[in-house]
């Protein structure tokens, strides 16, 4: 029986709802992972209202906008959801244009981490009917009902913008409602993914596995951090334990998964829970490895914690260090506890968790002091692998709004999808572009080309057998770090001591 069947007594016939992760795969992008916010959104309104929901990954099948549209006629599209990272901002507006041309009288719904950035001006953009910025699930549901009812009358949503009947731009007070009891939402819609189809792709794992699952357990975090979204809020929600211990347990009976990709902002934050969910697992006999690819903050972590991760099957973590500039952690109110961060590193490492560390470089007043700061704790670290990212003020975060305030020459216009980490189109430091990008090829160079490095890498991978890929990215890395410190750069100081 379907909550809300009183829309089939009045006649209502049921709403066709076509939902798109929008976005394609690169060789400099290639990552993709299953949509888990499309899939709650369409597990919550089919659970609610009378809905048939179909969902693409466009980052998963790689088609054209003209093919996604067409899947949208195909489907008989009533309602289309479009979300979209801001690196694909261009591509969220064309194929707003293209379903509105092929479908004029569906409603084109917008949402995801750009819209939640941009908020109301994607619709200045594109030719969307409604924008949801941050969490989707009640917001759509109200919209939904709002619309087979009868009309497109959207001013008592909190939080979303959207067309009037004259077309113009309205954008409702408040912020989107959230989801105060996540166990209240049904398990996220696995049935209109092809789960194995992820499988055959990179996901934001470092190893090759045969078959896994993505899991978000909760949503939030208290931290301010001024490069962060904010789409979940500044609170903690969490699923309980048995909530989070039932959907492994279906995705280990229904696809045979064991391997469970984390993807919480903040996992490790209620030390309790994740107590409670390493016994619930181990009563109930689940079967479980377990990766943390989105990041641990790491100076939270006691050994009891880390020790209970280890035994859910802890393989592999990200840590967070972003900059080790004691300064910059204030700047950015990221308050990293380094020395803490470098235990935890230690004690992982010892424990055999293969454990990547992830840094930023090209803060906002960052000075060559600070980078060298950077990249001397990470050579300090026992990680086993670093990235070095280009600090990037993606909209709707403090630092996209201190930017814009006092450098807006060094924002791209509105052009986000060229905002992106793996080049240096914004630079926001205090050095040249070249020097920045040198630093970057230094820190690449001194954190792997060592020995030590290079033998706690192979010891702890997780699947050794897979290092032979390898040997090409440690050789384009040591050429390019080493050509880039042979450039007559000689006036940095002597690194030969303190290697990791």
């Amino acid at each position: 029986m379907w909550v809300g069947a009183d829309l089939m007594v009045k006649g209502m016939k049921r709403v066709r709802f076509f939902l798109v992760n929008v976005g394609v795969s690169t060789e400099s992008f290639p990552l993709v992972t299953p949509p888990m916010g499309l899939m709650s959104i369409a597990a919550h309104v089919r659970a609610r209202l009378p809905v048939d929901a179909m969902i693409v990954n466009q980052r998963l099948d790689n088609c054209t906008v003209d093919e996604l549209a067409r899947r949208a006629v195909d489907f008989g599209a009533d309602v289309i959801g479009l979300s979209a990272l801001s690196v694909h901002a261009g591509l969220l507006s064309l194929l707003a244009g293209k379903v509105r041309a092929v479908l004029p009288k569906a409603l084109v719904m917008v949402g995801g981490p750009h819209v939640s950035g941009v908020r109301g001006r994607i619709l200045e953009e594109s030719c969307a009917d409604i924008a949801v910025p941050g969490e989707g699930e009640l917001a759509t549901e109200m919209i939904l009902r709002a619309w087979v009812e009868g009309g497109r009358q959207f001013g008592g949503i909190p939080g979303i913008s959207w067309r009037d009947a004259a077309g113009e731009i309205v954008n409702n007070p408040g912020s989107t409602p959230l989801v105060s009891n996540l166990d209240d939402l049904p398990m996220p819609a696995y049935d209109l993914i092809d789960l194995p189809k992820y499988w055959k792709r990179r996901s934001l794992t470092p190893v090759h596995r045969h078959r896994y699952a993505t899991l978000m357990s909760s949503r939030g975090c208290p931290h301010h951090c001024i490069y962060c979204h904010a789409i979940f809020g500044k609170r903690i929600r969490v699923h309980s334990h048995e909530r989070v211990v039932d959907e492994m347990e279906y995705l280990q009976k229904n696809y045979g998964v064991q391997d469970f990709e984390i993807l919480d902002d903040n996992f490790g934050f209620k030390a309790k829970r994740v107590l409670q969910i390493c016994e619930t697992i181990k009563e109930r006999g689940v079967k479980t490895r377990m990766a943390f690819p989105n990041g641990l903050r790491a100076d939270i972590l006691d050994a009891e914690t880390m020790d209970a991760l280890i035994r859910m099957g802890m393989y592999h973590c990200s840590l967070a260090l972003e900059t080790g500039s004691p300064r910059l952690q204030k700047f950015t109110r990221k308050s990293m506890n380094i020395s803490k961060l470098l235990d935890s590193a230690e004690y992982l490492s010892s424990r055999g968790v293969y454990t990547h560390l992830y840094c930023m470089l090209g803060f906002p007043t960052e000075t060559e002091e600070d980078i060298r700061a950077t990249i001397d704790i990470a050579c300090k670290s026992a990680c086993h692998g670093a990235s070095f990212f280009t600090v990037m003020p993606y909209p709707g975060t403090a630092l996209y709004d201190f930017v814009l305030q006092h450098h807006p020459d060094k924002i791209a216009g509105s052009r986000y999808e060229y905002l992106h980490h793996w080049g240096n189109q914004v630079n926001l430091s205090e050095l040249s572009d070249e020097r920045l990008a040198f630093y970057k090829s230094l820190a690449m160079w001194r954190f792997y080309i060592t020995p030590r490095r290079i033998t706690r890498l192979i010891r702890a991978h997780p699947q050794s057998w897979s290092l032979p890929f390898y040997i090409p990215v440690f050789l384009y890395r040591a050429t390019k770090g080493w050509w880039s410190f042979g450039r007559g750069l000689s006036d940095l100081p002597d690194y030969s001591e303190g290697e990791a």
